[in-house]
């Protein structure tokens, strides 16, 4: 059987052909526009900490956390020194008021001081005042000592949610966050903390440790050594994150906004 085709029927058939393939590139337009629609709204988040930042510069910082006993502070800050590093404590009230010696001998050796609350508690679980008490509380207890007054926070336990992060920005504070964390409250050796970090840290991380372990204080050269040979600056957070500009996409990135834009 042949297929008799008269040149009406092949204008039908050509008229056919192009209205498909339209109404496919209308609707693959309209999915493509969809999904940029979302991804933007939902890689642009106002109500995060920062957890690291987008960088250029080969930059992490390191942060130790201060709530328990102060044993170790003189032999962390004696590695500190000598490998020439500069880093950022986040300090609870109550520790303030057990140790100020030691916090007076962290500002003097040129570290940066942040609140970590002012008794500890579970944030999420307190009011907007409540929240913003917790800052102020600490915030003057650290300001007698230092003379100055801090604008980074850490939550307790690193809870937030949009009450604890907006008790936060409302009174200047940037809330900071970790992306990698050394788990050495647990007992970790030096070793195994670097294990964690091994082949993850990059620049713009923020590194978690805590004062007052089994084994930070003995663990802490070693890792800045580890750091170091990455070719990678140990630095403080304020010298890492953006004060204005930027915004903070849905992992916690803090990344500088472009102005031109």
């Amino acid at each position: 059987m042949f297929l008799v085709l008269n040149k009406e029927k092949i204008c039908a058939y050509l008229v056919s052909i192009v209205t498909v393939v339209l109404l496919f590139l209308v609707a693959s337009n309209m999915k493509s526009n969809n999904n940029i629609a979302v991804q933007t709204s939902s890689s642009l988040k106002e109500n995060l900490p920062i957890y690291s930042v987008k960088t250029d510069e080969n930059k992490v910082a390191l942060t130790m956390n201060c709530a328990w006993n102060a044993d170790d502070i003189d032999s962390i800050l004696e590695t500190l020194n000598k490998k020439n590093v500069k880093i950022t404590f986040f300090i609870v009230g109550d520790w303030i008021e057990k140790f100020p010696d030691a916090v007076k001998k962290i500002y003097e050796a040129g570290h940066e001081i942040g609140t970590h609350s002012d008794t500890h508690p579970h944030v999420n679980n307190l009011s907007y005042e409540k929240n913003v008490e917790q800052l102020a509380r600490s915030n003057e207890k650290i300001e007698k000592i230092t003379g100055k007054k801090a604008d980074l926070y850490r939550a307790p336990y690193g809870e937030y949610n949009d009450t604890v992060i907006k008790s936060a920005k409302d009174n200047g504070y940037y809330t900071i966050q970790w992306s990698l964390d050394t788990l050495d409250y647990t007992g970790l050796t030096g070793e195994e903390m670097w294990n964690r970090l091994n082949g993850k840290i990059k620049k713009g991380d923020i590194i978690l440790m805590h004062n007052g372990t089994e084994h930070t204080a003995d663990s802490l050269e070693y890792l800045i050594n580890k750091i170091k040979e990455k070719n990678l600056e140990i630095v403080k957070v304020s010298d890492l994150i953006y004060k204005d500009n930027y915004y903070i996409d849905n992992t916690g990135m803090q990344i500088k906004s472009n102005n031109d834009e």
